[in-house]
């Protein structure tokens, strides 16, 4: 017996299958960090820039932004996915596939991701930015030169924290057909009691969580020794 057969035969699923779960995670995860990540920082950069200490006090501007983050990240993921449905299907066509799910997970993380980036532009000493206002830097100097190299170690660590719970994201939008890893437990491991394939989607999951933990621990480290 081939391995490939006994790999079915033990987990009850072909190994192409496996592959392609683990290709719509990556896939899924990849591309909502992506654009999270832009539009969490942009958020962020608001809250900073407007809050009442910031470079451009902006009360209406802030709370707007506060508001909102604070709104979406109180939700459950399986909320929010359910509740933009038709917001899905007005950008993507549909409300199924690994595409699909991208939309729901952008919304959830982006504000996440803005609370953990905020925190990290804050702890900037603000002899920093005075130093450069003194030099006569613009808001966007400011920003590109002196706040974001000097929070980018902080900000490693929120995007790998951020990380790890879109990844726990993506494994439950594999419940209303999202594909991956998570449709592969619940479709394929739990409505079929195939425990083993259940426990194996657990380790892959924990794999992924060390593996990323443990990158962007390395990144931020060697950030924080050439400052």
């Amino acid at each position: 017996m081939t391995w490939e057969a006994q790999f079915k035969e033990i987990f009850g699923i072909k190994w192409p299958k496996l592959l392609e779960s683990l290709g719509q995670t990556a896939y899924m995860l990849g591309l909502a960090l992506l654009i999270g990540a832009v539009i969490g920082l942009g958020l962020a950069l608001l809250m900073v820039l407007c809050r009442k200490d910031g470079l451009h006090p902006n009360k209406a501007v802030y709370a707007v932004v506060n508001v909102y983050v604070n709104i979406v990240r109180s939700m459950p993921f399986i909320i929010t996915l359910v509740f933009v449905f038709p917001l899905t299907r007005l950008i993507v066509g549909k409300t199924y596939g690994s595409t699909a799910m991208l939309v729901p997970l952008v919304i959830y993380i982006s504000p996440y991701l803005a609370r953990l980036m905020e925190n990290s532009l804050l702890e900037v000493s603000h002899g920093v930015i005075e130093a450069a206002l003194a030099m006569g830097a613009t808001t966007w100097q400011i920003i590109l030169r002196f706040l974001l190299p000097e929070a980018l170690p902080s900000m490693v660590l929120a995007m790998t924290t951020g990380t790890v719970g879109l990844l726990g994201a993506t494994a439950m939008a594999g419940y209303v057909g999202g594909g991956g890893v998570g449709d592969l437990a619940l479709t394929y491991g739990y409505q079929r009691y195939n425990f083993p394939l259940l426990i194996l989607t657990v380790i892959i999951l924990i794999l992924f969580v060390q593996l990323l933990q443990l990158l962007g621990n390395r990144i931020s480290g060697k950030m924080r020794q050439h400052r």
